[in-house]
């Protein structure tokens, strides 16, 4: 076996032939002379095998994976061809991307690392700057999307997150079957959503929609409905019980300020106690808190109708549960509670969109946590300056598309 055949088979270089080697800067790099084996002159776009125009003109260099603690570039001189269907053009080349200065299986390592570590990190253990990690992997993840479409999309979630200080919000779209983000845009409101659907999918696409579950905001609510006719909108049981939960902590605000120095020993303590549901409470709690029927009747009104509301999602008819929601609002209407008062307003105003939760129990919990992970890549990245970078982030850990496993390489390590 050959020195050349023997260097081939330990860098495991399919495709191509090693024709020369050498070492520079002091032995630190290895400069390979190579050739596409037996698959040579075919057209990037078809693939096609073409007649050949002329021999390449200049030699064009690709970083591969460090061996041994020496950064190892391939040299080739690509050339000029002519499909039948393109036109000209130059060759493909097999072991890396159209215009590219990685090989393929430097890129599918690059997005590894970025996958488990920050960018920063990733960029050390490559030996590069953190900002030429961040422009390549950006290419990537852009070229490996650009042919991509949403597909199977059937159940919808809707929400915002903050990326930067200053108020700068990005809207992330779920497909919360799969647990994965399919779109990232920037900015939050109704042109944000309108942009996802006029953009990323098509009409058939939009009928195929069947369920849809994003928090209150007029916004996302009204963007679905419009563009997704078959769909059934569900609004996000999180939301609804911290909009309660609110509520009924405004009615302790109000009275822990009515009252005086004395009086508010009796209420001291009970904030995070009237937010704890059923499943979470003890039989101690729930003794402290049926003492303030004496002491303050309206806090412990407020939170009997707050544990009486957890029945609604027990309810298997669509019939049984629209009549006790009817008469919890009543109910709740004649305690004279303003903020209870203010609930019951915004729930009447989604009641139609609250009752789906009993056709098909949908919330927004796969999309918090999906948001858990992506605040968790922030944060480890001490944020990100702009959006492109933090999206590119979000579609190589959390998006429906696994880019790594699409880089178009046999070889998926050395």
């Amino acid at each position: 076996m050959s020195n050349l055949k023997l260097l081939s088979r330990i860098l495991r270089l399919k495709g191509m032939k090693i024709t020369q080697v050498q070492f520079k800067d002091y032995g630190r790099e290895l400069h390979l002379s190579v050739k596409p084996h037996k698959n040579g002159c075919h057209c990037v776009q078809c693939g096609r095998r073409c007649r050949i125009l002329s021999p390449g003109r200049s030699a064009r260099c690709w970083e591969d994976i460090a061996l041994l603690g020496r950064k190892v570039l391939l040299w080739y001189q690509p050339r000029e061809i002519e499909c039948p269907t393109h036109g000209r053009g130059q060759e493909e080349i097999p072991w890396a991307a159209p215009y590219a200065r990685l090989t393929y299986r430097s890129e599918w390592r690059l997005c590894t690392l970025c996958q488990l570590m920050t960018q920063k990190a990733a960029a050390q253990i490559l030996c590069m700057a953190p900002s030429t990690v961040s422009d390549i992997l950006h290419r990537i993840v852009t070229r490996v999307r650009y042919a991509h479409h949403i597909r199977g999309l059937k159940s919808l979630g809707v929400d915002e997150i903050s990326y930067k200080k200053r108020h700068r919000y990005a809207t992330l779209v779920y497909d919360l079957d799969r647990a994965r983000v399919v779109w990232v845009g920037e900015g939050k409101g109704r042109e944000t959503i309108e942009r996802f659907f006029e953009e990323a999918l098509s009409e058939g696409q939009k009928r195929r929609i069947l369920w849809g579950s994003c928090d209150m905001s007029r916004a996302y609510t009204e963007a679905i409905k419009a563009h997704c006719p078959n769909a059934k909108l569900v609004i996000d049981r999180f939301h609804i019980v911290k909009a309660l939960n609110e509520a009924v902590d405004e009615v302790r605000k109000e009275q822990w300020r009515e009252l005086g120095p004395e009086q508010r020993e009796s209420v001291k303590g009970l904030r995070w106690l009237l937010g704890m549901g059923s499943s979470t409470r003890t039989k101690a709690h729930t003794r402290q808190i049926n003492r303030l029927s004496r002491a303050n009747r309206r806090i412990h009104r407020a939170w009997v109708l707050k544990d009486e509301f957890e029945h609604f999602w027990s309810y298997h008819y669509l019939g049984s549960a629209k009549s006790f929601l009817k008469r919890w609002m009543t109910a709740a209407l004649r305690s004279r509670l303003p903020s209870m008062r203010t609930f019951v307003n915004t729930l009447r105003a989604h009641s139609e969109n609250v009752l789906t939760y009993i056709e098909r129990s949908l919330t927004n919990a796969v999309g918090e946590g999906i948001n858990r992970i992506v605040k968790i890549a922030k944060n480890r990245a001490s944020g990100f300056r702009g959006l492109h970078n933090f999206a590119d982030m979000i579609y190589l850990i959390v998006g429906d598309l696994d880019i790594p496993d699409h880089i178009p390489s046999p070889l998926r390590s050395l």
